[in-house]
């Protein structure tokens, strides 16, 4: 009888133990994760309704003004000059974010569309990451341009050519997916074990790490070395080229030639200027989560991947005597 009861109570200890077992974490973490939901403003979400109009309009000019700027340098032959490829460059590159980020936003403001697939998520995180490294290196290559046409002008010619804008692209894709490539990799291998569900309207390397069971020191480490790097690196470029122009700006003597050498540089000045300002403000927020909505840090990064985009052409469009006849002269031939 006794021998029984001991029975009993062991197999009631090892079923216990299995129970407990198999309701693990660890054993969670080994289920395949084959979609996340993303729940944009998880505090407001009664503002998707309202918002979505905004930003519908946002993408509609961003996605009408940079195809016009293609289409313009692209059909006038006064614009097939390195400057203006440069320039079709960063259009193209904003036309790849847009199109990576807000159509998937407004899915989920309209028809509720949370769901994304592992592999879809991971992508939407490289082409972010990637191309916003992509668009201040692309700003480098046009610091450097109007550094050489300002302080070297008789050289320009022979420096900035067809070849060398095809190098620069070629270095611009090269260098940054080669750098962001590991972050996408490096967050797909992780373990998910606490859920699929995203606090953010879009892929981010933190949102989605968060939801992993392992350790993601190393993910957050490599992000922001590769991230401040490449981004430091193009900014601190910039700033040299630029004082470099000013420098040599304040030398000429000519009546109206030194405003006329800062007009050529104006409108890419700005774009830099508006570009490095809400890279900013979106950084220091999302130091401050601590103190600020945690809503406030996503509807700013999707901001980030819509509003310079939408003005990016607009202020070259307005600025650039070039391009604002080549716009005249498509619309009448439409």
């Amino acid at each position: 009888m006794c021998f029984w009861r001991n029975a009993k109570e062991g197999l009631w200890i090892f079923n216990l133990y299995r129970a407990l077992y198999m309701a693990s974490p660890s054993n969670y973490s080994t289920a395949p994760v084959s979609e996340f939901l993303l729940i944009c403003f998880p505090n407001y979400q009664s503002w998707q309704h309202w918002l979505s109009l905004p930003l519908s309009l946002l993408f509609l000019l961003a996605m009408g003004a940079n195809a016009t700027l293609l289409l313009t340098i692209q059909l006038e032959a006064s614009l097939h000059e390195p400057m203006y490829y440069l320039l079709s460059l960063l259009s193209l590159l904003d036309i790849v974010l847009c199109l990576t980020v807000i159509p998937k936003v407004l899915a989920i403001f309209w028809f509720d569309l949370r769901s994304i697939s592992f592999s879809a998520c991971f992508l939407q995180m490289f082409i972010m990451n990637c191309f916003l490294a992509m668009e201040s290196c692309t700003f480098m290559v046009m610091a450097y341009d109007r550094y050489v046409a300002i302080c070297h002008p008789l050289r320009y010619p022979s420096i900035i050519t067809d070849r060398f804008v095809v190098r620069a692209t070629i270095f611009v894709v090269a260098r940054n997916g080669l750098f962001f490539l590991p972050v996408p990799v490096l967050s797909s291998r992780l373990r998910y074990c606490a859920g699929n569900i995203i606090k953010n309207c879009i892929c981010t390397n933190l949102s989605v790490s968060k939801l992993s069971c392992d350790d993601i020191t190393f993910n957050r480490l490599y992000q922001f070395v590769a991230g401040w790097t490449l981004l430091g690196s193009d900014l601190i470029l910039i700033v040299l080229s630029y004082s470099f122009i000013l420098k040599a700006v304040l030398r000429i003597k000519a009546e109206g030639a030194a405003a006329k050498a800062l007009s050529t540089c104006g409108s890419h000045f700005i774009l830099i200027l508006f570009f490095s300002t809400v890279l900013l403000v979106l950084v220091i927020t999302n130091l401050a989560r601590k103190r600020i909505p945690p809503d406030v840090p996503i509807l700013l990064n999707i901001l980030h991947h819509l509003i310079p985009p939408a003005l990016n052409p607009i202020v070259y469009g307005v600025r650039t005597k070039e391009i604002k006849q080549g716009i005249q002269k498509l619309l009448r031939r439409l």
